[in-house]
């Protein structure tokens, strides 16, 4: 099988063994140099999305080809040869994403490289085996991401892993740090599915009459369903029940002037407005209340959130958080309650700054017991003066 990617007009052709790779003319300089993928697999569709996307990229049918390209692509230590982003089919099988994580880890401009698993089709037990493999960065479904958020993720991933290596200093360090990783991981997630799944069944009532009221009061949809960026920049369907008219999301330039957060100068984008004029009267009381939340404990369930963490983030905002400056608080899970909720919920005096320093610092510092003490403190901040 052979596989060609054309990125532009100009083009030289350097063949390997069973592949045809395409680049462009003129050579890259670091500085200039634009997004590049290496892919791994067989799927010709999730290719065709990735040439879409990228600018550039290779495309290796097997783990032992992905291995032989990869070392003549790096065998003069040029940085720009170095792909920014390692895609493997997880019909690739086990063994092989073990022999391939072994081959990147002794080239340190490999290392640092983002390890995505594409996992179209796979069964959740198997996606469930394959979240315990540390050196999977992030799992997906390339056909699930739209191209400009395909790139936008990569790119998050380039500064996280940069990062991570950057911050232990040694390779024997950041495992460490995984493994605490995933043993705090392991207790939350056991943690999230017992309290979520118990709390469904318990408020299932409370749900009801929620659903009733607001189908009463207006036509549309029960819930509020949006696209939402979690850990990871990992996109996920939100569920909320709905608190604002039909359409209210096409009105946001209207009240743009309403925003409490100024964006602007390079700052990151937040909209939320005071007692916002969208918001029906059921929606006030469930906002007021927080009852409009409940229904994310189904993302709970299904692992898209936690019970604490920092909260999901609508594709617009998280999309101008990916700066080095930012980017960390999308290592932590996403929550329902999180330091934001009960240390400034509601307060007009809150900035942007302050609410993304209180994000990073939980991703620095979250823990089971630290969570417990967030959650403890929930109660008192889910009763709040306006509908913010």
């Amino acid at each position: 099988m052979e596989l060609t990617f054309l990125p532009g007009e100009k083009t030289t052709r350097r063949t390997y063994k069973h592949f045809t790779i395409n680049s462009t003319g003129p050579a890259d300089t670091a500085a200039t140099k634009k997004l590049e993928f290496f892919y791994v697999g067989k799927r010709v569709s999730n290719i065709d999305n990735l040439i879409t996307s990228f600018e550039s990229g290779y495309a290796a049918e097997s783990v032992i080809h992905a291995k032989s390209m990869l070392k003549r692509l790096i065998g003069n230590n040029n940085p720009v040869a170095v792909p920014d982003v390692i895609i493997v089919e997880a019909a690739a099988g086990e063994d092989a994403l073990r022999e391939l994580q072994q081959f990147l880890v002794l080239h340190d401009n490999l290392a640092v490289v983002p390890f995505v698993l594409e996992i179209t089709g796979l069964p959740e037990e198997d996606i469930a085996r394959f979240k315990k493999f540390g050196f999977i960065d992030d799992m997906m479904c390339l056909g699930d991401h739209p191209h400009h958020t395909l790139t936008k993720k990569i790119r998050f991933l380039q500064k996280i892993k940069h990062n991570i290596f950057d911050e232990a200093g040694s390779r024997a360090v950041e495992t460490s740090l995984q493994e605490i990783s995933h043993k705090t991981a392991y207790i939350k997630r056991g943690f999230d599915i017992l309290i979520s799944a118990g709390l469904l069944l318990v408020l299932s009532p409370v749900l009801l009459l929620v659903a009733i009221a607001i189908r009463v009061e207006s036509k549309g949809s029960i819930f509020y369903i949006a696209k939402r960026a979690g850990r990871g920049y990992r996109i996920f369907d939100f569920y909320k029940f709905r608190t604002m008219g039909m359409g209210a999301d096409q009105k946001m330039k209207e009240f743009s002037h309403l925003n409490q957060y100024n964006a602007g100068d390079g700052k990151p984008m937040f909209f939320k407005i005071d007692n916002d004029p969208r918001i029906t009267r059921v929606g006030n009381f469930l906002r007021k209340t927080s009852l409009d939340e409940l229904p994310q404990l189904l993302n709970v369930l299904l692992g898209d959130m936690s019970l604490v963490g920092n909260r999901p983030l609508p594709l617009y905002e998280a999309a101008s958080l990916t700066t080095d400056e930012w980017a960390k608080r999308f290592m932590a899970p996403a929550g329902m309650t999180g330091l934001w909720q009960i240390k400034k919920r509601g307060k007009k005096e809150m900035s942007i700054e302050e609410r993304i320093t209180l994000d990073i610092d939980y991703a620095n510092r979250y823990s089971f017991l630290y969570d417990l003490w967030i959650m403890a403190n929930t109660p008192s901040a889910l009763i709040q003066k306006t509908n913010a």
